[in-house]
């Protein structure tokens, strides 16, 4: 029976973990301010690992920048705690790297419900209008 995940899935998940909890505990740094790891992409002899993040306080593309910055400048200091946390041979070297899927769904979400709304109000249907034509038709 084959695996169902590979070494490097699981020590990608793992590490996705412990440099969350770093981040929260252990980073001070305020132009990090509130990062969340979504995703870490390692490579498969191990030595590189790419950690995307967002930040809950992306007001602007230069505080994303600047956030990125920080987390990279960290990042000997983030190694050397996931080393201690993590049993690994070689801890891989940290590259960080914004990932804005997070934000690209919101604004595909509101586009979605714009253009529902923008419909309905050409067809001159009040939203309660159309929840009872719904149950009508049940």
């Amino acid at each position: 029976m084959a695996k169902e995940y590979s070494r490097t899935q699981r020590v990608a998940q793992e590490m996705q973990k412990e440099i969350a909890i770093i981040l929260q505990r252990e980073i001070k740094d305020p132009r990090v301010g509130m990062a969340t790891v979504s995703g870490v992409e390692v490579s498969r002899d191990l030595a590189y690992a790419k950690v995307f993040v967002t930040f809950l306080n992306d007001n602007t593309p230069e505080q994303v920048k600047t956030g990125v910055r920080a987390l990279q400048d960290a990042a000997g200091f983030i190694r050397s705690l996931l080393g201690k946390a993590m049993r690994l041979r070689v801890v891989p070297e940290l590259t960080f790297a914004y990932d804005n899927s997070l934000v690209e769904g919101m604004r595909m979400s509101n586009l979605v419900s714009q253009v529902v709304q923008n419909d309905r109000l050409r067809r001159g249907a009040s939203p309660a209008d159309e929840t009872d034509s719904e149950d009508k038709e049940d």
